[in-house]
């Protein structure tokens, strides 16, 4: 257990430093929501197609790992709507809902990359950007679908697809994993400059994600906010690292399937909870209260899925 927490500690002391960037000012204000479009548009993209473009996957069991990864989130995905009659009646908008579902479903890749990067190295790194692959695309419509059908913006189907088709993780996955199956090879200046990008996609990331959380908003945390944080950090992984090891998944697959289920909820999802009339500020406490206890939450599921890993 000491292992893991030392090895995850870079990662968090990396989000200590965005938070403490972001509050000492010496950084201009305005130049932060800059960063963020450009980690989001170019470097994460970036990491991820690299990653994907040359990642190994043979001996992944790709397949089980698919249906594992894409069943478990679909599952919570319908938990968590089976629950909406219940949490209307007690008072919850449908604005609210939406940030409870999103910060439920989503994932940080920038902790999860960085963690499991620590513990494997390439391989890790090449098994996490796998299953994020893999469920990007269903996590995004799912997400997208509920903040159209429950929020307070527009519900044109025409706006669904055009977030889906123009999502910059979605696009840098496909190409990657097309890339990979084709035997496609980028010209090596281009491939070298996406290299230079991905290699400064997880410091920044983890900055950025510190940068971003609201610490004032997670003070007080309201009892929407409660529920988004024991969905994601204990049932999704219970979900997830359950489906898997029934599929069969073991060793490090699996404890990387742990791990993605095991982080915080992404930043980008506060972003379509404003542009999409969903609740910005619950999903803004909603990340600080996660990533805070995340610390001491994911070692504990990684210690628990590497020992049923290796059993």
């Amino acid at each position: 257990m000491t292992a893991i927490f030392e090895s995850i500690l870079p990662v968090f002391l990396l989000v200590l430093l965005g938070v403490w960037l972001r509050r000492s000012r010496l950084i201009d204000q305005e130049l932060w929501v800059g960063l963020e479009q450009f980690g989001y548009y170019f470097l994460f993209p970036a990491l991820l197609f690299s990653t994907l473009a040359k990642a190994d996957f043979t001996g992944m069991r790709a397949d089980a790992t698919a249906v594992a990864a894409i069943g478990s989130v679909t599952l919570m995905s319908i938990a968590v709507l089976l629950a909406w009659p219940l949490l209307r009646n007690n008072g919850i908008s449908g604005a609210t809902f939406t940030s409870i579902f999103q910060t439920a479903t989503r994932w940080n890749a920038f902790i999860a990359l960085a963690i499991a990067e620590k513990l494997y190295g390439a391989l890790g790194l090449s098994l996490t950007a796998l299953v994020m692959a893999l469920i990007i695309i269903p996590i995004n419509f799912y997400n997208v679908a509920v903040l159209v059908w429950f929020g307070g913006g527009s519900r044109g189907i025409g706006l669904f697809f055009l977030r889906i088709v123009t999502n910059p993780l979605i696009i840098a996955s496909a190409l990657g994993i097309l890339c990979n199956l084709a035997g496609i090879e980028v010209y090596s200046p281009v491939m070298r400059t996406i290299d230079m990008l991905a290699s400064a996609s997880l410091s920044l990331g983890l900055i950025l994600v510190g940068a971003g959380l609201k610490i004032a908003d997670a003070l007080k945390p309201s009892a929407p906010a409660v529920l988004a944080v024991a969905l994601k950090l204990i049932v999704m992984p219970i979900f997830m690292v359950a489906g898997s090891a029934l599929l069969g998944i073991d060793g490090d697959a699996l404890v990387i399937i742990g791990l993605g289920a095991a982080v915080p909820t992404a930043m980008n999802g506060y972003i379509l909870a404003k542009q999409m009339g969903g609740d910005a500020e619950l999903y803004a406490a909603v990340a600080t209260i996660q990533t805070a206890l995340s610390f001491f939450t994911i070692p504990l599921v990684l210690f628990v899925t590497g020992y049923a890993a290796a059993g």
